[in-house]
């Protein structure tokens, strides 16, 4: 059994971006499945609340987040996935939000990103991450079946309604969302892929994905969710913003990413949404961890894929 203070311990060595023994990631895992098979698939978190987009295994960038945002359990946060994959510390990434959750339910909410995937951490860097620091592939065997159990999409006081990529065509009531088997990898096609792949555009009605999983949906689209489901604002991160974040259609949809430098080369900046009790939205800015904060990579980050 994973105590407080054991838990504490942990969660400091992962600060310093250390690895925890294979054993005690193992224990974590059954832990945080505990806590996460009691959530939903619209999982409801109160206000106020600090909501993060992409991670990407960018370790360094989210220590910096914590710096700008505030730490844990002081700040209540909700990070709507793609914590692993592409940057170089997917692993400590992982574990730490996974071990924060553990030790604070209530102050953090983790959703479920289309990289939470086994599939596409195969090809992307987890896999091959877990497999060079640990020597096996169980640890991402624990991390990838974790994946399963988390949330689908949250929604803040009702009003705010978050999710990694999109809307679906077969969805129009978030009724639908909470009927979903959200237990599973994430299938190729239909609602559970798509609210994880799908893009906001500037079109009428619904459109193909060039990302070959997901659609893309236009502001109309948008109006008559919100309005079906008396949401105020969707909030989604999956889609690199150089600015960090980008508003569409009059403000109802904004895009939050939160990977400055996104694979150490991009040159954007990265921001964390906070609303407070009323629900009023202030942005915060920040720029990727100066150089000399960083460890030294292990090797080159995953394959180029910049969907």
């Amino acid at each position: 059994m994973t105590s407080p203070s054991d838990l504490d311990r942990q969660i400091e060595k992962l600060k310093r971006c250390e690895l925890i023994k294979e054993s005690e990631v193992k224990a974590l895992c059954q832990k945080a499945k505990e806590i996460l098979i009691e959530e939903a698939n619209v999982q409801r978190v109160f206000a106020p609340v600090t909501v993060c987009g992409d991670i990407h295994g960018q370790f360094y960038d989210l220590k910096e987040l914590f710096k700008v945002g505030g730490d844990i359990p002081d700040t209540n946060y909700l990070f709507m996935g793609d914590f692993v994959d592409r940057g170089f510390y997917s692993v400590e990434t992982f574990l730490l939000l996974l071990a924060l959750k553990v030790r604070y339910p209530d102050r953090i909410t983790l959703i479920r990103g289309n990289h939470e995937s086994r599939q596409i951490t195969q090809v992307y860097g987890f896999y091959d991450e877990c497999l060079r620091k640990y020597g096996s592939v169980n640890v991402w065997r624990y991390c990838t079946e974790i994946f399963d159990y988390l949330s689908l999409s949250a929604l803040i006081e009702d009003k705010v309604f978050c999710v990694h990529g999109g809307l679906s065509p077969s969805v129009t009531s978030l009724d639908q969302i909470r009927k979903i088997d959200r237990k599973q990898e994430v299938p190729h096609d239909g609602p559970m892929c798509d609210l994880l792949w799908s893009d906001p555009d500037d079109i009428d009605g619904w459109g193909l994905s060039p990302r070959g999983a997901g659609y893309l949906f236009g502001g109309d689209v948008v109006t008559q969710f919100n309005q079906t489901n008396g949401i105020e604002l969707i909030c989604r991160a999956h889609q690199l913003v150089m600015e960090g974040y980008k508003h569409m259609f009059n403000e109802s949809l904004v895009t939050v990413w939160s990977a400055p430098n996104y694979c150490y080369r991009c040159g954007n900046v990265a921001a964390i949404l906070e609303l407070d009790e009323n629900l009023k939205r202030n942005f915060k800015v920040f720029e990727s961890a100066p150089q000399e904060s960083r460890g030294i990579p292990g090797k080159k980050p995953a394959p180029d894929y910049f969907l």
